[in-house]
């Protein structure tokens, strides 16, 4: 049973390859459907005064890649940023600083996943009101994967969208140490990782990159 939140000392004994490989077993758990029993009272009560997450990963705003769920985590365990397409920004930037300088998280990861639309989307050039500035965002990983991939650019060539969704977290990881120095020096003195993944919505597995 997950009754007990995760406080500063504990927070302090975990590392960055800790907390990655507690968030990989949590989704074999979830895969295996033997996911942890939650007091969720318990946790809320005790998180009243304070948080100290482990992890703040970035996310898709899929509705079927519920991220706590996959990685069977609770009430205090992860910090998530979600925008559709799972690229950063300068507010998600400023979130992440957040979470590890100020909060003490260990680990940020970027979550992709299978078939992603925005990703669809941007491989297909959709351009709709503010749609269109958000896609952006994905370009460079569409331009990278078109020198890839062989066959259509476009989203009906599910290699290419496969493709262009690992692209776009990995391009996500290396924009993140560019335009965040204070991630870089953190991640450059093992205080934490960055690093990357995709969901698998036909499986449920979340793959490393």
């Amino acid at each position: 049973m997950k009754n007990i939140a995760i406080t500063k000392d504990i927070q302090d004994t975990l590392s960055p390859k800790s907390v990655l490989t507690d968030l990989i077993e949590g989704n074999k758990r979830f895969v295996s459907a033997n996911m942890q029993d939650i007091d969720h009272k318990a946790l809320v009560e005790q998180t009243v005064g304070g948080q100290y997450p482990k992890a703040v990963i970035l996310s898709c705003i899929d509705s079927r890649v519920p991220v706590e769920t996959i990685f069977d985590q609770a009430i205090g365990d992860v910090f998530v940023a979600r925008v559709a397409g799972n690229f950063e920004n300068t507010d998600i930037l400023g979130s992440m600083e957040y979470s590890c300088k100020v909060a003490g998280s260990k680990l940020v990861f970027i979550l992709g996943h299978e078939a992603c639309g925005a990703v669809k989307a941007a491989c297909d050039g959709v351009e709709l009101g503010n749609i269109t500035a958000l896609l952006e965002n994905i370009i460079p990983a569409v331009k990278q994967s078109a020198t890839e991939v062989e066959g259509e650019t476009n989203s009906s060539n599910s290699e290419f969208v496969a493709k262009t969704v690992e692209n776009n977290v990995k391009l996500t990881m290396e924009r993140i140490r560019e335009r965040s120095p204070i991630l870089k020096e953190m991640e450059e003195m093992g205080e934490i990782n960055i690093v990357g993944g995709v969901y698998m919505l036909s499986s449920g597995i979340v793959e490393l990159i």
